[in-house]
């Protein structure tokens, strides 16, 4: 009797031990089959991540309409002046003291002794102020101003840079949790593609930024004619033998113009008329009738 109590617990507890072993394995591969689509998906590439995460995007893209009046607008703003200075080095110097004041720089430069062409980056709000000073400098030719409307792309580019730190931050978490060398390899690999994407669209954005924050205004500077010298009037005896005289020779000059251009018709016509008239004189005149 004992020995069949004993046996009956010994295949108990087998069958026990069975079953444990057998649940066990089946959580870790239920674990693992759970997280093996993340790690696909997210081991995917950049692309995948970006459009299965379209729906944790932060609310500046979808939960405010930019296009609503009270929406501040971000800006790029830039100009362009053509100037006419008689000093075309002394323009540029005082064209560079101006935006150094207004806290802005010189950038590109292209100076010659009849013109020149300069780059200056003006901070945003001193940018009208500086505008007019410059206008000052010389004689304007032309001024043109525009202004590019760059809210959306600001906003696109901020909800683009919070969704792949997400994404970046979701796969470091997967790379913690790698058993296997191939699974760090590959993890590894797709940090540093996401991390180069995200770095990727902060200098984007940087950029931006700068050009938001800093306007551009192109200057072209072309050097001005020199007025005439102007003549004193004199006065006087001897001025007014010098007008006679130049008038004297203005006459002359008309003249000899006059008989220049008539000369050639008399020669076509003078020369007939006195033949004509020679052989005329020496026609025989008729002899006189005798008288009675």
């Amino acid at each position: 009797m004992n020995g069949r109590l004993v046996g009956v617990g010994l295949v108990l507890g087998v069958a026990f031990g069975l079953a444990t072993a057998c649940s066990g394995s089946s959580s870790d591969s239920a674990e693992m089959g759970a997280a093996a689509p993340y790690e696909v998906e997210d081991a995917g590439g950049a692309g995948e991540a970006k459009s299965a995460d379209q729906g944790d995007r932060p609310g500046a893209g979808r939960g405010q309409d930019i296009s609503q009046p009270g929406v501040d607008r971000t800006l790029v703003r830039t100009a362009t002046i053509e100037l006419s200075a008689a000093d075309v080095g002394e323009t540029v110097g005082r064209a560079r003291d101006i935006v150094t004041t207004a806290g802005g720089f010189a950038g590109q430069e292209e100076v010659r002794e009849e013109s020149a062409t300069l780059t200056l980056r003006v901070p945003s709000d001193r940018f009208d102020q500086a505008l007019d000073e410059l206008s000052e400098l010389g004689k304007v030719i032309a001024r043109d101003q525009k202004a590019e409307d760059v809210t959306e792309k600001v906003v696109d580019l901020d909800s683009r840079i919070a969704t792949q730190r997400a994404s970046v931050g979701r796969v470091r978490a997967l790379l913690a949790r790698a058993s296997t060398v191939d699974e760090i390899v590959r993890i590894e690999q797709e940090v540093t593609t996401r991390e180069a994407d995200l770095e990727s669209l902060e200098q984007r954005r940087q950029a931006l930024a700068g050009q938001v924050a800093m306007s551009t205004v192109t200057i072209r500077v072309g050097k001005a004619a020199a007025p005439a010298p102007r003549q004193e009037e004199s006065s006087g005896f001897l001025a007014g033998l010098a007008d006679g005289w130049g008038a004297f020779l203005d006459a002359g000059a008309v003249t000899l113009r006059v008989v220049g251009a008539v000369l050639p018709f008399l020669l076509v016509f003078a020369v007939p008329a006195v033949l004509v008239f020679r052989r005329w004189r020496r026609r025989p005149t008729a002899p006189a009738a005798p008288t009675s």
